[in-house]
């Protein structure tokens, strides 16, 4: 999107988000020189970014705590488990997992986030735990899909995808011809 057509939505909606924010940056650093209209689209936007046209929307403005609380627990039994074996496990599949099915809990201010962590240590620790849990086991469970994958590509031989989708087709599906497939068509 252009600075112009940022400026423009902008002024239209009132409101300057943080990716619109962060387009007009990315064009700025990457253009070598601005053109006359983008220094005035600039000019326009900040003209009401002042007079209070245009609000700028702070990058965040609330929280959820349980994020926080989940990341605890998380990192605290993964650290558990990789320390005692050689199992490497993925904090964040584990984390958006359990988050997933736990019930969020946002807060716009410090006193917010304090009042929802407190809350939840007394109220939901145990189902933290047990999602947490959860997770890491169906991690640990997890098989490791088809190890002997072979990726498609033009084999060293000059092989063709579509050679290797044929055979492929041939060693998995037992009554496939190629000569009764392209008869057909």
């Amino acid at each position: 999107m252009s600075i112009e057509k940022i400026v423009e939505q902008a002024l239209q909606d009132g409101y300057l988000t943080p990716a619109m924010e962060a387009e007009v940056g990315r064009i700025c650093d990457t253009a070598s020189e601005l053109s006359i209209e983008e220094y005035m689209a600039l000019d326009r936007l900040m003209g009401a970014l002042l007079t209070g046209e245009v609000v700028a929307v702070p990058r965040k403005q609330f929280i959820n705590v349980m994020e926080e609380l989940v990341l605890t627990e998380a990192i605290a039994r993964v650290a558990e488990i990789e320390s005692n074996s050689d199992t490497t496990l993925d904090l964040g599949d584990i984390a958006a997992y359990a988050l997933n099915r736990l019930p969020p809990l946002y807060a716009t201010t410090e006193e917010g986030a304090s009042f929802q962590r407190n809350n939840a240590k007394v109220e939901l620790s145990a189902l933290i735990a047990d999602q947490v849990k959860e997770a890491i086991s169906r991690s640990l469970n997890q098989p490791d899909f088809y190890p002997e994958r072979r990726s498609l590509s033009k084999g060293a031989t000059g092989e063709s995808v579509l050679g290797q989708v044929t055979d492929l087709l041939q060693d998995y599906a037992h009554k496939f011809s190629p000569e009764t497939q392209g008869a057909s068509q």
